[in-house]
């Protein structure tokens, strides 16, 4: 296991992922079960939702995702989008991350001094949520990345594994075997991002 500081170092966006895959998906269910179950979040509200796709329903999401697209992309453009949704299918599986807004709702309602934050407050939760399982599933070895494509997706979504109305579609982290190194990208120089006052 790498340290803490390793382990947000190596995470890194990658787009090159394949199938074969050295853990077992016990070992992954199991850091993301933790991973939900230890972020933290305001209020203690826990509004994050996950849902863990392998094999065919991993097929299944990606397949809704080029048949959507296909319908609204004009024909001339859609090759360029189609490679990339093969890309995603291409990995070994993929993590969906929702908000449960009846939660956030019921919070709300309890404390409605803070009622226009609770939703800002899941986002951040939510955040929080793929940013840590991100980082747990590059410390397992495996390379991920996070795509939008809701709300364009969420129905069809919902339907195929009989998600709650409630859950909101909020990311989808395909994540696999790395099949290249990620290349280095600019950072800002860290004085424009921080300041110190002792």
């Amino acid at each position: 296991m790498r340290s803490f500081k390793e382990a947000v170092v190596n995470r890194r966006t990658n787009y090159a992922l394949g199938k074969q895959i050295e853990v077992s998906p016990a070992q992954i269910i199991e850091v993301v079960e933790n991973m939900v179950k230890e972020v933290p979040s305001s209020f203690n509200m826990q509004s994050g939702r996950v849902v863990v796709a392998f094999g065919d329903n991993h097929d299944k999401i990606w397949n809704i995702t080029h048949d959507t697209l296909q319908a609204i992309v004009p024909a001339e453009n859609f090759a360029a989008t189609e490679e990339k949704i093969k890309g995603f299918a291409a990995a070994y599986g993929t993590v969906l991350f929702f908000d449960e807004t009846e939660t956030v709702q019921g919070m709300q309602k309890q404390f409605a001094a803070y009622a226009d934050n609770f939703p800002i407050w899941a986002q951040q939760a939510n955040g929080m949520l793929q940013f840590a399982i991100w980082t747990a599933l590059t410390d397992l070895g495996l390379g991920a990345n996070l795509q939008h494509y809701n709300p364009l997706i969420d129905d069809q979504v919902k339907a195929a594994f009989a998600i709650p109305a409630s859950w909101k579609l909020i990311a989808q982290m395909p994540f696999g075997q790395p099949l290249q190194a990620v290349k280095a990208i600019e950072k800002l120089p860290i004085e424009q991002r921080v300041k110190i006052f002792a």
